[in-house]
């Protein structure tokens, strides 16, 4: 691996550990009321782009980083729905 693809590795894992966090808070406090909808709605309709983009050039770090990213901040969502 190159060190360019290092670099996004890196980048790319720590913004997507940065939502563990909150994910877990919200699991355990069973609330996510200070979560805003529409920002995590819009968050992850840039991570869907930000996915085609990285398949559309074939970008591993892009690929990996924002398909995790999804799914945690998806699972935001669901618990902003769930825990309403």
């Amino acid at each position: 691996m190159n060190e360019i693809n290092l670099l996004g590795m890196l980048a790319g894992t720590l913004t997507t550990v940065a939502f563990v966090p909150q994910v877990v808070k919200i699991w355990q406090t069973k609330s996510a009321s200070d979560i805003s909808f529409g920002m995590f709605l819009i968050f992850n309709l840039g991570l869907v782009l930000w996915l085609l983009y990285g398949i559309a050039i074939h970008s591993t770090p892009i690929i990996i980083a924002n398909a995790i990213t999804l799914v945690l901040t998806g699972i935001i969502l669901v618990l902003k729905i769930r825990y309403k």
